[in-house]
């Protein structure tokens, strides 16, 4: 069903955004190796495995795979299709367990796992601080190479909450897999989970050229999403108190046409 997805889809985005490549070189052949990237839309997960020959698996949320109803049984299709593993996000922890197994699966088959250390999309097209829990722990637990990978311009292609892509060359850098044999049996030890990270995301970052902020996407959303909040509750203020003043200057007027002679 992947070569099938891979056909339908992949062939179709190559003829129609031509999206560059450089360091296709760095993909092994055959064995496993973690695909790291940094993650700017929705459609990187397909433009990646596109200009690949080999499979390329990355987690997905449990949502795409358990809708109900013959839209949801499409999406699941189509997801399975792509290479995307179901994991259920409903608890922090469990989310974190979850992806690091499914991860560990996919590379004691020898083949290749993708995941993006950022957690979730970059809400403004710059590079933040990797999480450890995953792709840390997956590395050192199956000793697999980490190769960093760029996507370059793919945000402007879907932005988010777009449904339609506009038509535009994207990029895709990787670069040389890293070992971190020398970290072996310390897949536990926090310190070291946070330096890996940190080594793949500074390879990401010059690959990509992206400006990196040292805090979690998750948390920069939020201090978007807080921004937005309180902008607007201030607009819906000001306006407010432009009401009421111009309110009290119409009843002025009114007092004094009244009070005139």
């Amino acid at each position: 069903m992947y070569g099938t997805m891979k056909v339908a889809i992949g062939g179709p985005l190559k003829v129609a955004f031509r999206p560059w490549v450089e360091g296709l070189e760095n993909i092994p052949d055959e064995g496993a190796a973690i695909l790291a990237s940094n993650h700017l839309s929705f459609s990187d997960s397909f433009f990646l495995p596109a200009v690949l020959d080999r499979k390329v698996t990355f987690i997905a949320k449990a949502e795409y795979f358990t809708t109900p109803g013959v839209k949801g049984k499409l999406t699941a299709a189509f997801f399975k299709g792509a290479g995307q593993l179901p994991v259920d996000r409903s608890g922090a922890r469990g989310a974190g367990e979850a992806a690091v197994k499914a991860g560990i699966d996919v590379l004691e088959r020898g083949e290749l796992f993708g995941i993006y250390p950022e957690g979730t999309r970059s809400p403004d097209g710059r590079l933040y601080r990797g999480k450890p829990g995953g792709l840390a722990r997956v590395a050192l637990a199956t000793g697999a190479p980490v190769i960093p990978v760029a996507m370059i311009d793919t945000e402007k292609i879907q932005p988010p909450g777009k449904v339609v892509p506009k038509l535009m060359r994207p990029g895709i850098r990787i670069g040389r897999p890293l070992d971190f044999s020398r970290y072996n049996g310390m897949e536990h030890d926090r310190f070291v989970l946070r330096a890996v990270t940190d080594e793949v995301m500074y390879e990401i970052m010059k690959l990509s050229g992206q400006e990196y902020v040292d805090i979690y996407a998750t948390a920069a959303k939020r201090r978007i999403a807080d921004a937005a909040k309180a902008d607007k509750e201030a607009e819906k203020a000001d306006k407010a108190e432009k009401a009421e003043k111009a309110a009290k200057a119409a009843l002025t007027q009114t007092e004094k046409e009244q009070t005139s002679p």
